[in-house]
């Protein structure tokens, strides 16, 4: 797969399109409540994954109270489901406001590996079958994974070393 985009329409359907737009259109009012949650079961899963984030090593603030931590949590998430969402209709992975570049060398300087992407996809699953309530469903599930297999199919691609000093 090369930069994340789709090889074949049936990577990512119509049908599942639909479940992304519509669970993510009930999120997407409360995407700082439901990315922090989101954090928090990464956290839950993976207590350890806290030492990737500077802003989170000296910090006493409690998990869910930090300014830094929720504005972070929003962003990722927020960008997570947009790029989910514009898929099928763009024909490849497409990140606003920064770059699959920038993304993929702050994952490699981090030392981010695939386990961390598997408890990211578990917790954000997590997330959204809770917030998704009586319409979360096996297609809905299977939708989601899809779209993220690609966001993360993206970023490795470019995991690796920065030209750009840090």
């Amino acid at each position: 797969m090369q930069c994340g985009n789709i090889e074949g329409a049936s990577l990512f359907t119509e049908e599942e399109e639909a479940l992304v737009v519509k669970s993510w259109s009930l999120m997407k009012k409360n995407a700082g409540e439901w990315g922090l949650k989101f954090f928090l079961k990464i956290f839950e899963i993976a207590p350890s994954a806290q030492k990737l984030f500077s802003f989170l090593r000296d910090s006493n603030v409690p998990l869910e109270q930090n300014p830094k931590l929720k504005s972070h949590a929003k962003s990722v998430f927020v960008m997570t489901c947009e790029a989910a969402v514009q898929l099928r209709k763009a024909g490849r992975v497409v990140i606003r406001d920064s770059s699959l570049k920038k993304l993929g060398s702050v994952h490699f300087k981090y030392g981010v590996v695939d386990e961390h992407f598997e408890v990211t996809k578990y917790a954000l699953l997590e997330t959204i079958k809770e917030a998704a309530g009586e319409m979360w469903s096996t297609e809905m599930k299977k939708a989601w994974s899809v779209a993220f297999d690609h966001l993360v199919a993206a970023i490795k691609t470019e995991m690796k070393p920065s030209s750009l000093p840090s």
